[in-house]
């Protein structure tokens, strides 16, 4: 990727400041002013990115609860301004865009303020932990007509979005049934495993997949979910799982299986297998350097560490996208529409588990 060689501004001179005021840019000027919401562990990558690696962009104020996070972010790559209170931000008239990276609980009143602010949003991905929250947010960019994007990475994998044009070329005939895999290596913080916090196993982790589900094969008509508590004991009572399994039936008929597990050991592995009438198509890899050790009576490789390390790529490619598709006109390739649908896949998911029945969507 090309860095953005402009994309550093002066820390907090208030003369910068002034004069980004005085002209203000537009979403066809050469930069893009995007407003960071969020300076955790992925708001802090999406900062970097966003001075970085994205060409007609610059990283001009971020927000962030915590005062030291959210000036020490500002510093550390250059934005103009920083703020605790995400409003103050979102009315900012210098700010042409919001990125939001919020905890999940918390997108929906951002974008919600974003969008009556009329600002162009790129939000991270569940949209909500519940469907109110999503449909909130559904009618808030719909009445006030802003760009929305959701932010899917996956799609923009390499691996995957060649997979999907070679699908859509008729590779493999028509797809019949789709396969997918989500392991962590390592389970995060029981307080952060809590379906109040992050919408449990199959909204935090399973919506990437159910996403791919839809993208691939189409609309999702059922579900039956089962899932336990098997890798960690002490995630007993907070009402998840650790390990769970998915059946998919589609629309269109086909059929598919998506396993969750927080529990993969060896490392992080996303894989996922489409198969078709004429041919399979195959997505994924377990080995992180191209490297093989072959010894008497062993082959050895290493494996993805983490998410970061397997789809940094995607990331950036991403909101590459969400900057050009600004600057050209063009509509965003993952809707509020597609959030929600992912998600009612989710808790559908979530109840079947729960109620060991097939749940229709």
């Amino acid at each position: 990727m090309t860095a953005n060689p402009e994309a550093s501004l002066p820390a907090t001179p208030a003369s910068s400041s002034a004069a980004a005021e005085r002209a203000p840019s537009s979403p066809g000027s050469a930069r893009l002013r995007t407003g960071l919401v969020g300076t955790g562990r992925m708001g802090i990558a999406y900062a970097r990115y966003l001075a970085t690696r994205v060409p007609g962009a610059t990283l001009y104020a971020v927000s962030d609860v915590r005062r030291e996070a959210a000036e020490a972010t500002r510093d550390e790559f250059g934005a103009a301004k920083a703020f605790v209170d995400f409003h103050d931000l979102v009315n900012d008239p210098a700010v042409d865009a919001v990125v939001v990276l919020t905890p999940t609980k918390l997108h929906k009143d951002v974008v919600v303020a974003a969008a009556r602010a009329g600002k162009p949003i790129f939000c991270e991905k569940p949209l909500s932990l519940g469907l109110a929250d999503a449909q909130a947010m559904q009618e808030a960019v719909a009445s006030s007509g802003v760009f929305f994007q959701l932010g899917f990475m996956r799609r923009f994998d390499a691996g995957y979005a060649a997979a999907k044009k070679k699908i859509d070329a008729g590779a493999i005939g028509k797809p019949c049934v789709f396969k997918s895999t989500s392991k962590d290596k390592e389970r995060p913080s029981v307080d952060y495993l809590r379906p109040e916090n992050s919408g449990g196993l199959f909204i935090d982790m399973g919506i990437h997949d159910f996403d791919l589900a839809r993208w691939f094969m189409g609309d999702v008509a059922s579900v039956y979910s089962t899932g336990g508590v098997l890798a960690y004991p002490e995630m007993e009572g907070i009402g998840d799982w650790d390990n769970a399994i998915t059946n998919l039936r589609f629309a269109n008929g086909c059929i598919g299986v998506v396993s969750l597990s927080r529990n993969g050991v060896y490392g992080y592995g996303i894989h996922t297998e489409i198969l078709g009438t004429e041919g399979t198509i195959q997505i994924g890899y377990d080995r992180e350097t191209p490297i093989l050790v072959l010894k008497n009576g062993s082959i050895a490789h290493d494996t993805v560490p983490g998410f970061y390390e397997r789809f940094e790529n995607a990331y950036i490619v991403q909101l590459q996208d969400f900057v050009q598709n600004l600057k050209r006109g063009l509509p965003p390739p993952i809707t509020v529409a597609d959030g929600i649908a992912a998600q009612r896949i989710a808790l559908a998911a979530t109840e079947s588990a729960q109620t060991n029945r097939v749940v229709e969507l």
